[in-house]
């Protein structure tokens, strides 16, 4: 006699629930609780996402007078002598900080992934994760005080690498580096603890598959686990540049410390801001912001395809 596993019985009864839950006018697993979470989401999608979008889109295309103005705002905008500074500010600091996030973050939680001890991985993952309780702005003005080096804790470091003065640490050529620091300092830990938790999900039956087969650490990372890890890095990226390209308030914050060494248009944000609030040019701060969008969208979409983000598996 054979007996049955539970498994295949729960196996066999799915059909016969199915059908229930159709004489009864219902998909199988959805319940109207469901229905109000989504709606929730929705509206508030609609309310603080679509809708704002939208206006954005009609603000770029009109004139103040509220005529249709076609391209005439981007053109304004884009030619303006502080938008392509701008433009490459963003960028070298974008190109910075994605390189050393997808780097340093998988290398982190493979490391901290490898550690047999449970106390010292569950230590780490709570230290790496400590600077992103800090809010944007609590962490710029931390970090005000770290980059002066008459009173930094790493006065040592900054003297030896030649800076003597805050002023001399926050020259404009020095500011991406200093940016993608930041970033990473507070927005590294929880993508390892992600990375982390995305390791887990990885069959132990196939890591020890591949000891039994002779691979070492650095060939079960390479060849089994970034592999499997392609999503959520891909994922990360989506978000990471999505959070970059709105850089503004630590180079606002900074612009203000510094007596405005550091100009109050460094990034297309900041450069949006002012023509909205010092210029009265809603029309053009939308043209920025739509500009912005629409290269986010571009760039996310190399990541989402390349990364497979979507493909089932």
């Amino acid at each position: 006699m054979t007996l049955a596993r539970p498994s295949d019985q729960l196996t066999a009864g799915a059909p016969q629930r199915r059908r229930s839950a159709a004489r009864e006018g219902r998909a199988p697993g959805r319940t109207p609780i469901g229905y109000l979470f989504v709606s929730l989401y929705a509206l508030l999608t609609l309310a603080f996402g679509i809708a704002p979008a939208v206006y954005s889109v009609v603000l770029a295309f009109t004139r103040s007078d509220g005529g249709f103005a076609g391209f005439d705002n981007f053109v304004k905008v884009v030619t303006d002598f502080r938008f392509w500074p701008a433009v490459e500010h963003v960028v070298a600091y974008l190109v910075i900080w994605l390189i050393g996030l997808l780097v340093f973050v998988v290398a982190l939680a493979l490391i901290v992934h490898a550690l047999r001890v449970r106390w010292a991985s569950t230590s780490l993952r709570f230290i790496y994760y400590l600077p992103g309780a800090l809010a944007g702005a609590s962490s710029v003005l931390l970090w005000l005080f770290v980059l002066d080096p008459t009173a930094s804790p790493v006065s040592g470091l900054l003297r030896a690498m030649g800076f003597t003065s805050f002023v001399q640490v926050i020259q404009p050529g020095n500011l991406p580096v200093i940016f993608a620091i930041i970033a990473f300092w507070t927005g590294a830990g929880g993508w390892i603890v992600i990375m982390y938790g995305a390791l887990n999900n990885i069959s132990t039956e196939v890591i020890e598959a591949a000891r039994i087969d002779g691979a070492n650490a650095v060939q079960i990372a390479w060849s089994i686990q970034l592999p499997m890890l392609r999503k959520w890095i891909a994922y990360m990226g989506v978000m990471s540049l999505a959070a970059g390209t709105q850089l503004f308030v630590e180079p606002q914050l900074l612009s203000q410390a510094s007596n405005a060494i550091v100009p109050n248009d460094y990034s297309l944000n900041q450069l949006a801001y002012q023509y909205a609030f010092q210029q009265n040019d809603f029309n053009g701060a939308a043209a920025i912001s739509l500009l912005l969008l629409i290269v986010a969208l571009l760039l996310s979409w190399v990541f989402v395809t390349r990364g497979g983000l979507f493909e089932r598996e």
